[in-house]
């Protein structure tokens, strides 16, 4: 992850009044997405909940999952791995656990209440779909689909079941049994990529090399308490202690519903193991024009909204490593969107007041 650090000298231009002047510091804001190159599956996988398989063996792992909103250590360690075919995106995932835990065994119920592992999946950046599939150590599953972030006033529909999708957990200790220590669990889940190209209304494409999502994953992680040799989440004078949020791409806060941050998939081909691939696009001006959205839609630069329609604020870089990025905020009827334009490559970066972005030349 590079290390950014930039100052914003703002020209506020309301109508034919003179310009006010503000400062923004993003040094803390502009959040960079890792990436992992997907391997094709060229032999069947059996979905048993184990990595056994010499596909998986040669996937790569994740770096080990890291704190949601900033640099604190996670207290266990959690990693993952991707392979696909054309049929499906397979998943696993190991969660080192010394107590291993869980009592949601109906299909759809709340996961996160039980420690989870939690798939994010946004297969177009044209709209703000992604779909949301969550799993716990007795292998139940929640799988819901979100028109947009909560944020934006999105709303989730639990009745989204992904047909034919395939998991299975595996307990390397026992499961419920306060009276030892366990190792890990580990869970493997097969999704038909058909279902999440569905989230486009795209219903005929398939898959192909060279494609790329959205995708971010976590672990909830609860500290627990014994009562009568049950676990239950941990309670501190009478109210549930927070849970613990461990991520693969940092979110920059407690809120894994910000598909702007997650990583970059890629879907290597037939004969590329470990593809090392390139991005089309800029991403520190994309999470730079990012980071303009959150503080004009939620935060210290929210007053920009209450401007007149076609009122214009210029956002000049004042320092930005080894690359200038200039940034526009126009004000529409149906409420804003910004412009960014670097130094290297040809593209505009425009992000509306709904957070979709458009590549333009």
């Amino acid at each position: 992850m590079r290390s950014v650090l930039c100052f914003l000298l703002c020209t506020i231009t309301i109508g034919c009044n003179t310009s006010n002047r503000v400062e923004v510091d993003l040094s803390n804001s502009l959040i960079i997405p890792k990436k992992y190159s997907i391997n094709y599956s060229k032999n069947k996988l059996y979905i048993d909940g184990k990595d056994e398989e010499a596909d998986w063996q040669k996937a790569h792992k994740t770096s080990f999952f890291i704190d949601i909103a900033n640099n604190q250590k996670p207290l266990q360690k959690t990693f993952m791995k991707m392979l696909w075919d054309e049929e499906n995106l397979y998943i696993y995932a190991k969660l080192y656990e010394k107590h291993i835990w869980g009592d949601i065994t109906q299909r759809d119920a709340v996961i996160f209440k039980n420690n989870d592992f939690e798939i994010f999946l946004k297969p177009s950046q044209n709209h703000n779909y992604y779909g949301e599939i969550e799993i716990n150590a007795l292998g139940t599953v929640w799988d819901l689909l979100l028109d947009k972030p909560y944020r934006l006033g999105g709303k989730a529909n639990t009745n989204w079941n992904i047909e034919n999708l395939n998991s299975a957990v595996y307990i390397s200790g026992t499961i419920n049994d306060y009276s030892d220590e366990d190792d890990y669990w580990s869970c493997e889940i097969s999704i038909p990529l058909k279902e999440i190209l569905k989230i486009n209304g795209n219903n005929f494409d398939n898959v192909k090399a060279g494609d790329m999502w959205r995708a971010n994953f976590s672990r909830v992680q609860w500290e627990h308490d014994l009562i009568d040799g049950n676990y239950s989440r941990k309670k501190e004078e009478g109210k549930l202690k927070r849970e613990y949020n461990w991520v693969w791409s940092r979110q920059g806060q407690i809120n894994m519903h910000i598909p702007e941050n997650w990583g970059f998939i890629y879907f290597n081909g037939e004969d590329e193991i470990n593809k090392n691939f390139n991005l089309k696009i800029d991403v520190t001006t994309e999470q730079y024009g990012y980071a303009l959205f959150e503080k004009i839609k939620y935060k210290e630069l929210k007053y920009l909204n209450d401007l007149d329609v076609n009122s214009r604020v210029q956002f000049n870089s004042e320092s930005l490593e080894k690359n200038n990025i200039n940034a526009e905020f126009i004000k529409t009827k149906d409420g804003f969107f910004i412009k960014c334009k670097n130094q290297i490559d040809d593209f505009i970066y425009k992000i509306n007041q709904n957070g979709i972005i458009k590549y333009e030349i």
